[in-house]
């Protein structure tokens, strides 16, 4: 190797280094705190936290590699399956007998400095009556929209008026966590698109053709109602990721951040998100907090440390020496 070359390769090197960001340099954030529902602790995807094996808690959901992209050696993930804004309040049993997931708020702290928040799709049984019945009533009309027509009473839709309700409950929940943790950066999250913003594909997701579109409508007045809440409360910053999804709907094959119908407990559950969906949020995140974002997929699971704070289930970050980094 010439001086010449090797003078270009370390002015290029150099470069290199000045413009790019180091996602764990000094972290920003120190005491980050995660609460929500399924579509935050991440059922399905590999690995299970076995502490948690009650909400379906992953260590590969959003929380997991949002703490990588932020730099954080621990954080405290409150999330668990099938919760809605009342568990913010009230403790939760989960299906599974693995006893009873402490009320959500119980894990924030006046120190915590960073809070995320994804909730909302269980209330009133909007996600469940969508995943459920409509696949139920398509070959009723396969063409057609059974399933809004089957929701629609008296000329009122009463799935967006329950998603309308339930920005108000999550208004609520924000003005709880400034209570509780009143210096925090505080981030709701939106939920990612399950239909294609077009066509079908009854395969993956069996819901009649109108009523796909009618599921969309659903989902987006739910996003809109999450969004206004946190401008109403003006002091959370909301992650939309409605559009930050398009082409990784259930329908968008590889390409997908949802699974559709079917069960698998090493990728994902049913109208879940898979792992990819999982880095999506978290890189989503990362942007909004103005960070790089580089949360990948894990092929082996991260060593994990439970501490227990009370009720709450702090995990630090080991490497696979099993040494902090």
């Amino acid at each position: 190797m010439t001086v010449k070359t090797l003078r270009v390769i370390m002015v290029t090197l150099l470069a290199f280094l000045l413009v790019t960001p180091v996602a764990n340099a000094t972290p920003r954030y120190h005491r980050y705190v995660a609460l929500g529902d399924s579509y935050t602790s991440g059922p399905g995807i590999l690995w299970p936290r076995l502490d948690r094996l009650a909400c379906y808690t992953s260590t590969n959901n959003y929380p997991a590699l949002l703490a990588d992209n932020l730099g954080l050696r621990s954080y405290t993930d409150g999330s668990c399956g099938g919760a809605d804004t009342t568990n913010m309040l009230t403790p939760q049993t989960p299906p599974l007998p693995f006893g009873t997931h402490p009320a959500q708020f119980s894990f924030l702290r006046p120190d915590t400095d960073l809070v995320t928040i994804g909730i909302g799709g269980n209330d009133f049984g909007v996600f469940g009556q969508l995943t459920s019945k409509c696949p139920e009533l398509r070959p009723t009309d396969p063409g057609g929209s059974p399933c809004r027509s089957f929701h629609v009473v008296d000329g009122v839709d009463t799935m967006k008026q329950k998603v309308a309700m339930t920005g108000d409950r999550v208004r609520a929940v924000l003005a709880g966590v400034h209570e509780r943790s009143p210096s925090a950066k505080v981030l709701l999250v939106g939920y990612p698109r399950i239909a294609p913003p077009r066509g079908n594909c009854p395969s993956v997701l069996p819901i009649a053709d109108g009523d796909l579109r009618w599921l969309d409508d659903v989902e987006q007045a739910l996003n809109s109602a999450l969004a206004k809440a946190a401008a109403d409360d003006g002091r959370t910053t909301f992650v939309d990721m409605y559009p930050a999804s398009l082409g990784h709907d259930a329908c968008a094959g590889r390409a997908a951040w949802i699974q559709g119908k079917d069960n698998n407990l090493f990728t994902a559950i049913q109208y879940h998100p898979f792992k990819s969906g999982m880095v999506g949020v978290a890189n989503q995140i990362s942007k909004v907090l103005g960070v790089r974002g580089g949360a990948h997929e894990r092929a082996v699971p991260r060593s994990v440390d439970k501490a227990v704070v009370g009720d709450a289930s702090t995990v630090t970050l080991l490497t696979r020496s099993g040494h902090g980094r």
